[in-house]
């Protein structure tokens, strides 16, 4: 199958397995650790990275692939791995190109735990990020570039402030220092967005959310487009780095191209090309860390990948009637949800998601923090969970709940306001969804 050749709504159903005469026509499930081989050679070969094949699922794993494959297809990427939570991808994507002594940059306007993470857990491995704002210019994001910066990230929808990056600009500045711009494109999902045409070179997923889109299992996944020249530093468009920083004398990414010791001096990027990222991702990576997903985990999100399209479009059809109706709200102080045409991000979306965004949108309630609170604890069948962005609708008040662990300073830096409300809009009938907002709202007032 030409999987690159066929519609994403295609892929959600198709691509990733493709049984042979008299498989399972269902991905099936393999649950087991370990693959039997009839020879120590064979095996010898695999541990080597000299044959491709499944001998311990913390590294592969057949089920597990197959639905790495579909992904990748959707994102239209060379390879991708899956990994046991969207923290993990996150993780391991940073972690595949720097190393203690190193430097990454980062937008502000990202998930609290991926800010504490970045900000704070990175820096005990000794690799420290500079947090900038995505509306800088882009003279003022590069002034944050240093000698040993390996990497620019973002999300594409900022969680949980709904803020849209401007992919572009930000693979621009990534490209004149000669590093690779990584995406977390969770939020739009490759249904509505697909960063790699946009100049992103590496794109992440909390597969827990719209992918999985039943919450029923925690997953992630990195996913590479295979257009960063690890050695001469350029992206597939052709921009080179600053003379300052372009990778002459000592090699920029080591990691990938000079020889692994553990695996007797295999070089990367001259043994695998344009999978170089995605094999020492797994092969080093998830060899030593082992943040895998159970096959169980993989294939229920496979289940929810085969109706990723059409959940898609019902979410932002709720959506932008629900961010329609609040804004016409008096009660309503402020709405974030790009759909709507007075929103500052609107021009953004309509270049990068004309398609529409996401179920995901915030506002706030005139009042003070108790004024949300009390709105909250008022819904019915809307539920107050930490989880965000599958079937059901639902809602969270991120300085106190999944933000809590940051500073006022540092919350104000991530773009949430103390009376930011992140509302979930799910693929119930919407006239029960906005009934469930209306009477809360008038207990309010």
């Amino acid at each position: 199958m030409m999987e690159k050749k066929l519609k994403p709504a295609t892929l959600c159903v198709q691509a990733g397995w493709e049984p042979k005469n008299g498989e399972p026509r269902v991905l099936p499930i393999v649950q087991s650790t370990t693959f039997k081989y009839d020879n120590t050679e064979e095996m010898a070969d695999l541990f080597d990275l000299k044959k491709e094949g499944y001998f311990y699922t913390r590294l592969q794993n057949p089920t597990n692939d197959a639905v790495a494959r579909k992904i990748a297809a959707l994102e239209g990427g060379v390879g991708a791995m899956l990994t046991s939570s969207g923290q993990a991808a996150n993780f391991y994507a940073i972690f595949n190109i720097c190393e203690a002594g190193d430097h990454f940059v980062t937008s502000n306007e990202i998930y609290g735990g991926t800010y504490n993470l970045f900000g704070v857990t990175l820096k005990k491995l000794g690799i420290e990020c500079t947090f900038v704002s995505q509306e800088a210019t882009e003279e003022e994001i590069s002034a944050a570039f240093r000698p040993n910066t390996k990497a620019l990230f973002g999300e594409t929808i900022s969680n949980p402030g709904c803020k849209i990056l401007d992919i572009e600009k930000f693979a621009r500045i990534a490209h004149k220092h000669g590093v690779p711009l990584i995406v977390d494109n969770t939020f739009p999902t490759p249904i509505n967005c697909r960063p790699f045409e946009w100049g992103a070179d590496i794109v992440t997923h909390s597969t827990t959310k719209y992918m999985d889109g039943h919450a029923t299992q925690v997953g992630g996944c990195v996913v590479d487009s295979g257009n960063f020249d690890w050695e001469t530093c350029t992206h597939i468009d052709g921009n080179a780095p600053l003379p300052s920083e372009g990778g002459k004398g000592e090699a920029k990414f080591p990691g990938l191209c000079t020889p692994d010791e553990s695996y007797h001096g295999l070089t990367y990027t001259k043994k695998f090309g344009k999978m170089a990222f995605m094999t020492k991702l797994v092969a080093q990576l998830m060899r030593d860390l082992g943040s895998i997903p159970s096959p169980q985990n993989a294939f229920l999100l496979n289940l929810g990948l085969e109706t990723l399209h059409l959940r898609m479009a019902r979410h932002c059809e709720n959506a932008q009637r629900v961010a329609e109706f609040l804004s016409q709200d008096d009660r309503v102080a402020w709405v974030h949800y790009s759909g709507l045409s007075t929103d500052e991000c609107h021009a953004l979306a309509q270049k990068y998601l004309p398609n529409g965004s996401c179920g995901v949108l915030a506002f706030g309630l005139k009042g003070d923090r108790q004024t949300a609170v009390k709105f909250m604890d008022s819904l019915k069948m809307i539920a107050i969970v930490t989880h965000v962005a599958d079937a059901r609708t639902c809602v969270l008040h991120p300085a106190s709940h999944t933000h809590r662990q940051l500073s006022d300073e540092q919350l104000r830096e991530a773009g949430v306001a103390p009376d930011l409300i992140r509302l979930s809009v799910g693929i119930e009938d919407a006239e029960d969804i906005l009934a469930d907002l209306r009477q809360a709202l008038d207990q309010i007032g």
